[in-house]
């Protein structure tokens, strides 16, 4: 690569960076939030036994892992409006990603409920705990060392998934990579630039990943 590839790259890092920092974590992080909300709301309402609210919930599971992400997005940003309701383009991200998340955990969550042995919930109602309390004392708790895997595989799922929110004008690092490289029309160079950063980004989140796993196994172990 010749001196002017070399400064280009060197230019364009910090603004791929700064959005990266400034608006691809915080929406993944966002995001990730609220969907875990959706998640446990709809992972405790296909277990809760009554009919109507496990179809609910698994419908809404079908229609998300039915549908491509890129068409959720384009439903919440272009559809709604066209029923009155218009949403910025970042918090239109939020709302389309969350939902996302929220289906995939579900299923996740769901089944991490379901791996804690039946003589767990035994135990509770033996000591005078209400089903409600054993949920969240005993069940939860054991559950929530199951889920950490997959859920912190469906984050950095989402980190990567983030770049999806440039077709919606968001200004996120996918985008400000599209408008350098068609500025200096340097495509593979910012492109690769931008994978990078992504990958580092990644590589970072699975360090975390990893270091959660080694200290819940060491707490299950003592």
């Amino acid at each position: 690569m010749d001196a002017e590839t070399w400064q280009l790259i060197g230019t364009s890092f910090w603004p791929l960076l700064s959005a990266g920092l400034t608006v691809t974590v915080p929406l993944a992080i966002a995001s990730f939030a609220i969907g875990l909300v959706f998640a446990v709301g709809a992972a405790l309402m296909r277990i809760s036994g009554n009919r109507l609210l496990s179809a609910i919930s698994r419908i809404y599971v079908s229609a998300i892992r039915g549908t491509p992400l890129l068409v959720q997005l384009f439903l919440v940003f272009y559809g709604l409006p066209q029923l009155g309701i218009r949403i910025d383009a970042f918090p239109a991200a939020i709302i389309a990603f969350s939902l996302n998340v929220g289906g995939y955990a579900a299923e996740v969550i769901r089944a991490a409920i379901l791996s804690v042995p039946k003589g767990q919930w035994e135990a509770g109602f033996t000591v005078g705990l209400s089903r409600a309390t054993t949920l969240r004392r005993i069940i939860i708790p054991q559950a929530a060392r199951v889920s950490v895997p997959p859920l912190s595989n469906t984050f950095i799922s989402l980190v990567k998934d983030t770049s999806l929110a440039a077709v919606i004008t968001v200004t996120e690092m996918f985008r400000v990579a599209q408008n350098i490289a068609a500025f200096s029309y340097e495509f593979l160079i910012i492109y690769m630039e931008a994978a990078v950063i992504y990958w580092v980004f990644c590589f970072i989140l699975s360090l975390g990943q990893d270091r959660i796993e080694r200290r819940l196994d060491s707490r299950v172990a003592h």
